[in-house]
């Protein structure tokens, strides 16, 4: 059994062990929460209940994804999570939208609840079930890297807590005779409609296509830069696939002097390196060429990278070529996504750069800010 198809049974299983809790659960507060006339517990009900359907789309996604790459497809199908994990997150926030209108009609409408003992042990059992069941989901979701799993899992963690508030609503009105039942209600329905939008705005972002983790970034550019040879690493692009397929891409600087030959066996050395550390195929590797056998380019870049990074916006400068022959002098910029025009950053350096040296042409590409 290969490590893609064990990590799909894990997520299987586990997602099947939270469909048998939470149906189960849900039944047990629908009746007692119908018994006592407690919209609150009825409200906790549905939102179990919703917990399960969630659990059945994550089966339904990790099916999906786990299908086999085709002509059509030749990246696989990872991303099928994030796309059920917006159904998801749909589900969520129709459950809070249903549950407010409820809770609304009772505060308008009050009902008296009747609590029995049978009926606050079972909130009780209920809860210690919820909370076993969202650290074991939460674990399991880390372990494998699910973030369905792991998000199923912090909610568990929530859903306990609402169900204590629950308990302690219960407690309030046999101690002191006030009903919060309409009022914990909307509490918890709104509390719903938050998380289905929190997770919904995340998915998105992940399907757009978010920044890489920094702390990632800057380790494999250091691992790269380790390779003798390399004098440099930058433009490091991701793009996430699912959670077993990440592609990259990065620039190395190299001395001006080394052949195709050289290149090739660095550009097989990184790939080879950067998978077997972090599983990811680096797909595409750029070449700057670095002046090494003149003093007069090191003098000039110096001088050049003094007046770049001095001015606003300028996050990083690299790829630094001159060309005498062609009296051309060529290198990147980043500039920050803060800046009110970009271009115009770039334009201003350029003529900065030209009344300082206009014997020579100026070429500079503008590089997205992608990773730290």
């Amino acid at each position: 059994m290969n490590e893609h198809t064990n990590r799909n049974r894990i997520i299987i299983r586990t997602s099947i062990i939270g469909i048998i809790a939470n149906m189960l659960l849900a039944g047990f507060k629908a009746i007692i929460g119908t018994a006592t006339n407690s919209i609150a517990i009825v409200m906790d009900a549905l939102n179990n209940l919703s917990d399960a359907l969630s659990s059945i789309i994550t089966i339904v996604g990790t099916r999906l994804a786990g299908k086999a790459p085709d002509r059509d497809h030749p990246l696989g199908h990872g991303r099928y999570e994030d796309l059920t994990a917006m159904v998801i997150s749909v589900i969520v926030l129709y459950a809070g939208i249903t549950a407010l209108q409820e809770s609304i009609k009772n505060i308008l409408h009050p009902e008296k609840p009747s609590y029995t003992t049978i009926s606050l042990v079972i909130i009780g059992a209920a809860i210690v079930v919820k909370m076993l069941l969202g650290r074991y989901v939460k674990s399991v979701g880390i372990k494998v890297n699910s973030n369905s799993l792991v998000a199923s899992g912090s909610d568990a963690l929530f859903d306990s807590i609402i169900s204590i508030s629950t308990l302690v609503a219960a407690g309030i009105y046999i101690v002191a005779g006030v009903s919060l039942e309409a009022y914990l209600g909307a509490f918890i329905a709104a509390f719903i409609i938050k998380a289905g939008i929190d997770m919904l705005r995340e998915t998105i972002s992940k399907i757009l296509g978010e920044r890489a983790d920094s702390s990632l970034t800057n380790e494999i550019k250091n691992a790269i830069t380790e390779i003798e040879g390399i004098y440099g690493a930058y433009d490091l692009l991701l793009h996430n696939y699912g959670p077993n397929t990440v592609i990259g891409e990065v620039h190395i600087e190299v001395p001006d002097t080394y052949t195709a030959s050289m290149i090739d066996n660095l550009t097989r050395e990184i790939q080879e390196k950067i998978y077997k550390r972090y599983g990811i195929a680096i797909a595409t590797v750029g070449v700057y060429s670095m002046n090494t056998n003149d003093d007069k380019a090191l003098e000039v870049k110096s001088d050049i990278t003094r007046l770049v990074m001095s001015e606003e916006f300028v996050l990083q400068m690299h790829g630094f070529y001159l060309d005498e022959e062609k009296a051309l002098m060529i290198f990147d910029i980043i500039v920050d996504f803060k800046a009110p025009d970009r271009t115009l950053v770039r334009d201003n350096i350029i003529k900065k750069i030209k009344d300082r040296y206009p014997d020579y042409e100026v070429r500079i590409t503008l590089d997205l800010d992608i990773s730290d």
